[in-house]
């Protein structure tokens, strides 16, 4: 398994996994309209090519055999979706393909965040994960995370609570 950083010319590809992934995982409980709005305007080719032309933004695929199976978003200074703190970094995404559930894909995305992070020298590193995904905040939690506060994320025309959560990055001495 390797973790590449996304190349401007993989924007097609970037949108197919983003779109798989999101619709994978949040399909099952949200509605048709709302999911189908949402992945449009998200992912759709001209906000990907703005987000990976941003300086602060990095997307990583995490590649098996050439095939992708998951991905990474990390925002830093100006281009954090809340906290805007040049000592932070967050993680907006961590996507796998369901199929790859349980083979350690975002624990590996995941320590590239924690890499990047201290290559930054963030003090600490942030993310939102909807309340009701369960799944996901169990993971953050086994790797440091504590919530601390909340804020509402647009699903298409519903208001969803996401769940702040930050943990420090400890430095290397």
């Amino acid at each position: 398994m390797e973790i590449v950083l996304v190349n401007t010319n993989e924007i097609g590809l970037l949108q197919q996994i983003s779109r798989q992934t999101f619709a994978e995982t949040f399909a099952a409980s949200n509605t048709e309209e709302n999911m189908k709005k949402y992945l449009e305007e998200a992912y759709s080719l001209e906000k990907l090519a703005a987000e990976i032309a941003d300086p602060n933004a990095r997307f990583y695929f995490a590649r098996e055999g050439g095939e992708v199976v998951g991905y990474l978003k990390l925002n830093g200074g100006n281009s954090q979706t809340e906290l805007k703190d040049e000592r932070t970094l967050e993680i907006e995404r961590i996507y796998v393909l369901s199929s790859w559930y349980g083979k350690q894909v975002g624990q590996l995305l995941y320590n590239k965040a924690i890499e990047v992070a201290l290559e930054l020298n963030a003090d600490y590193i942030w993310l939102g994960v909807w309340e009701e995904n369960q799944r996901a905040i169990r993971f953050y939690e086994r790797n440091g995370f504590v919530a601390f506060d909340k804020h509402i994320f647009r699903l298409g025309d519903d208001e969803q609570t996401d769940i702040m959560m930050k943990r420090p990055v400890e430095k290397q001495e």
